[in-house]
């Protein structure tokens, strides 16, 4: 863990979530009403107001949409990992269904849009486990 990091504090919508990811699993909430993924978990459905929701697994594949380098810290404690590459990956369930991580196991230089990506986890101390994403061996 980096002293200092800002770490996800779950909430009644979001815990699922989190859970799934200390357990290895990439789970999304899904309105039980109109049947559409939503991320970031909350209480009513954007879409038709439902607030009847489940939890469904995804395959954790998804591909680059966009992406940065971050070349200056936002924080001091993460002093040490800049520059590092952010992304922004569309799951492969739906297109519209995009969630913002760090890669690994590639050269900054060698993310692009479109790039083929499946998520990990790591395991961030305190309980917390954050997906993150590499470069898919297809």
């Amino acid at each position: 863990m980096i002293e200092g990091r800002p770490l996800p504090e779950p909430d009644e919508d979001s815990r699922p979530f989190w859970e799934g990811c200390r357990r290895g699993e990439l789970l999304m909430q899904r309105c039980a009403a109109c049947r559409r993924f939503r991320y970031y978990p909350r209480p009513m459905c954007p879409r038709c107001r439902s607030f009847e929701s489940d939890w469904a697994r995804m395959s954790g594949r998804g591909t680059v949409y966009s992406w940065i380098v971050a070349h200056k810290p936002v924080m001091p404690a993460f002093a040490g990992l800049v520059p590092m590459v952010v992304v922004l990956v569309e799951l492969e369930e739906d297109p519209e269904l995009r969630l913002v991580g760090n890669i690994r196991g590639c050269r900054n230089e060698d993310v692009r849009i479109g790039l083929p990506v499946e998520v990990l986890f790591e395991d961030v101390g305190e309980d917390v486990v954050l997906p993150l994403w590499r470069p898919r061996p297809d």
